[in-house]
């Protein structure tokens, strides 16, 4: 059996997407946790021991931009990963200035998604 790369946690709330990044993450050989909303994440209590977090800007109830700004204050360095429908220049710059490894647009390729991934968790 081989080790795994590490946990990588998920928020999306489209359930299609989420599995879908849960088998592509599966696949590269991460463990993975999903949850349909940000609120969820916060009180499972996974950030301390997730490698990364892949997250959806626009959720229903709080945004992803708004979990990016209370991980932050809260002091955690998770390294996030967002992706979006809605790929605008405000949307991206609003991203960047919270902070992330990469803003991905929905649909993106798969390698896409696993490089920011490793760029996020080596650096």
């Amino acid at each position: 059996m081989q080790t795994t790369l590490g946990l990588v946690a998920i928020v999306e709330d489209d359930a299609p997407m989420r599995r879908s990044i849960e088998r592509l993450l599966r696949a590269s050989n991460y463990s993975t946790a999903a949850f349909a909303s940000a609120e969820e994440f916060l009180q499972s209590g996974i950030a301390e021991r997730a490698l990364g977090l892949v997250l959806d800007i626009h959720l229903g109830g709080m945004s992803g931009i708004e979990l990016r700004r209370r991980l932050l204050a809260a002091g955690s360095r998770l390294p996030v990963v967002f992706i979006t429908a809605f790929d605008d220049e405000a949307t991206r710059a609003e991203a960047l200035a919270v902070g992330c490894v990469d803003c991905l647009h929905k649909p993106f390729e798969a390698d896409r998604l696993t490089e920011a991934l490793q760029r996020g968790t080596t650096s």
